[in-house]
């Protein structure tokens, strides 16, 4: 299964910002926490993984080279390595998939300025009648 990458979702969140994830980043740090923030730290932990997964994978390649000899104490870091990339992996899938999601859900709303205002309505306004009988007063002291 396919995920998006950290540059298509830096690319996402630019587009629904529109601006670049830079400038985004700094205006983040200058606000309280929201939206924009969870979205940057999502962009963040999956770059990270991504990057882990690159050096753990190529560790693991040159700790299993043919030509290497694997010792008994090598073996402990042939399991390390693979299990730090399968955590890195694991972490990797499990943030594409929850920021693609977050993303989906968001759509980018023009300001006030630029949106035009709605067309006027052809059908004639509705009115509503009141189909029950009318409260009758009662009296705002206590009975005793």
């Amino acid at each position: 299964m396919t995920h998006p990458t950290s540059t298509e979702i830096a690319g996402r969140i630019e587009d629904l910002y529109g601006a670049p994830l830079a400038a985004l980043q700094a205006h983040a740090r200058d606000q309280p926490p929201g939206m924009l923030s969870a979205l940057l730290g999502l962009h963040d932990t999956l770059d990270f993984a991504e990057r882990s997964i690159t050096f753990h994978r190529e560790r693991l390649v040159q700790l299993i080279h043919v030509e290497r000899k694997i010792s008994a104490h090598e073996v402990v870091h042939v399991l390390d390595c693979a299990r730090r990339l399968a955590e890195a992996v694991a972490v990797r899938d499990t943030q594409a998939v929850t920021a693609s999601a977050v993303l989906q859900s968001l759509v980018r709303t023009e300001s006030a300025e630029q949106a035009e205002p709605p067309e006027p309505s052809s059908a004639p306004p509705t009115t509503t009648v009141p189909t029950g009988p009318a409260a009758a007063a009662t009296s705002s002291t206590p009975s005793r």
